[in-house]
């Protein structure tokens, strides 16, 4: 397979400093709002990358589940990888690759377990289906097959039969804070549109154009 000769132009559009908002969550709201609308395949899908304590990163797509000015959320196991590396070393970088629009959203930020109440609101909003699952796996743990699995699935189904489910002790969310985010628009002759929100001491934020 000749990979050096797979290449296509960027022609959808540019970006400039005046079509900007103030602050990246903003700017982030108009281009979430613009990828549902364009109807892209999981436009809440994002990239979080952690890192052990001596450097090793690790990446995993998960779903962005909310976001405000403090920062962005999403939900898991608190024994998965993930978490166990969020608790050594809580800096973290979240990618949104909306490919079909020609555009990458970068942040860069610290994350904040949530408190079990704000957890709790968003796990009983899921389908029943999911809560079981947030309980039946034993995440980023080895297992010797899917029907063992699904062994683990039945058990709890049975155990919270016509229950109420609760919250999980080891499951909840995560809001990462960003410092750093970083708005990409593909350009014609790979010279794309760059733009770089960084906070500032004041809480304000300054933007910088990058060069591509």
């Amino acid at each position: 397979m000749d990979l050096q000769s797979l290449r296509r132009e960027y022609l959808r559009g540019g970006l400039n400093l005046e079509d900007l908002s103030a602050t990246p969550i903003e700017q982030f709201e108009v281009w979430m709002a613009q990828a549902v609308e364009a109807q892209i395949p999981d436009p809440t899908a994002m990239v979080l990358a952690t890192a052990t304590p001596d450097g090793q990163p690790s990446q995993r797509i998960v779903l962005l589940k909310g976001m405000d000015e403090k920062g962005f959320v999403f939900y898991t196991n608190y024994g998965s990888r993930k978490a166990r590396e969020l608790a050594t070393n809580a800096r973290v970088s979240l990618h949104f690759p909306w490919h079909v629009l020609e555009r990458q959203v970068d942040v860069c930020g610290t994350v904040k377990r949530l408190t079990d109440e704000e957890s709790a609101h968003y796990f009983h909003r899921r389908p029943r289906e999911s809560q079981l699952a947030a309980w039946a796996s034993h995440q980023s743990r080895p297992i010797e097959s899917r029907d063992a699995l699904m062994a683990q699935y039945r058990e709890v189904e049975q155990r919270f039969s016509g229950e109420d489910i609760p919250l999980p002790a080891f499951w909840g969310g995560y809001r990462i804070e960003p410092h750093q985010v970083e708005f990409w628009q593909g350009g014609a002759h790979r010279l794309h549109d760059r733009f770089e929100y960084n906070r500032l001491n004041d809480g304000n934020w300054s933007i910088d154009r990058l060069e591509p």
